[in-house]
């Protein structure tokens, strides 16, 4: 069965976050929690989410001896311009973007301290200061080369898969909210998705964000349930993979209904929409 490869040491799999940074991005993110007189900009919660993220992988892979190889990670943002905003060190991950999960614990950029809220063990809440590694910072300017993201990751993904044939293939999270403004982003996403391992194609995931707090779409198995007046809502869903048994075994835990057909694909998705995919679509199978 495809999608089944045990992900161990030997054979790691791989996470690659494309982050939107065009200027829209600045706009409040419909639905997050206001923090004094405004919302948070749509840039600062995807990079607070995606940091935090990130950090969990840390955690998943932490043994009592450090952490264990089990993933490879990449950030690619494109707005002003198409970079990586993790950059391998020590010749790890140097052709393809995509460091070892140990690299990236010991590399943080730097060590922020936060305010948030924790159970007080008598039914309320009280505030704790915890200190968060941050790795990569909001940006949001100019337009949305997702073109050019998608053509970077594809490079990424191919190079990897080159090194690592038998692996579960690399899953690609694409987070967005508008339109590609240097062409169709289809048809390289269609090439992205055409790499394989002995596992599988690369999963490519799609997850809308908007300023609006109209209800998120999650997870459709069908075009026909994402609304009729957003054209590119239609193209996200067409650039999306499907969800392979474990990820809709994991849908299912979050209480969601999935078909054959589901794709990992969010429109319109409001911050706790935004974390629960991140979460599904980063557990690909069980870790030996």
């Amino acid at each position: 069965m495809p999608y089944s490869a045990e992900i161990s040491r030997e054979h790691p799999t791989a996470f690659l976050f494309l982050l939107d940074q065009s200027a829209s991005m600045q706009d409040a993110f419909g639905g997050a929690e206001q923090t004094g007189d405004a919302a948070p900009s749509k840039a600062r919660v995807l990079a607070d989410t995606v940091n935090d993220l990130l950090q969990n992988l840390v955690l998943r892979c932490a043994k009592e001896e450090g952490v264990r190889d089990y993933f490879h990670v990449g950030v690619i943002g494109y707005g002003e311009r198409v970079q990586r905003l993790i950059e391998p060190a020590d010749g790890q991950g140097a052709g393809t973007g995509l460091v070892p999960i140990s690299h990236l614990a010991d590399r943080p950029r730097r060590m922020e301290e936060r305010v948030q809220e924790v159970s007080d063990g008598e039914g309320g809440t009280t505030e704790q200061r915890v200190k968060r590694p941050i790795w990569f910072d909001p940006q949001a300017k100019n337009g949305t080369p997702m073109c050019q993201a998608l053509d970077l990751a594809a490079q990424s993904v191919r190079r990897w898969i080159d090194e690592h044939p038998r692996s579960f293939p690399p899953v690609v999270v694409n987070v967005t909210d508008g339109e590609a403004t240097d062409g169709d982003p289809l048809r390289y996403a269609q090439q992205l998705r055409e790499f394989a391992t002995d596992d599988g194609e690369v999963l490519l995931f799609n997850v809308h964000l908007s300023e609006s707090e109209a209800t998120p779409v999650e997870l459709p198995s069908s075009s026909d349930e994402l609304p009729t007046d957003a054209e590119y809502a239609e193209t996200l869903f067409q650039m999306t993979s499907r969800l392979p048994f474990s990820m809709r075994s994991a849908a299912e835990q979050e209480g969601y209904s999935v078909t054959l057909d589901t794709r990992g694909f969010v429109f319109n998705a409001d911050p706790s929409a935004l974390v629960t995919f991140l979460e599904i679509g980063t557990r690909p199978s069980n870790l030996r």
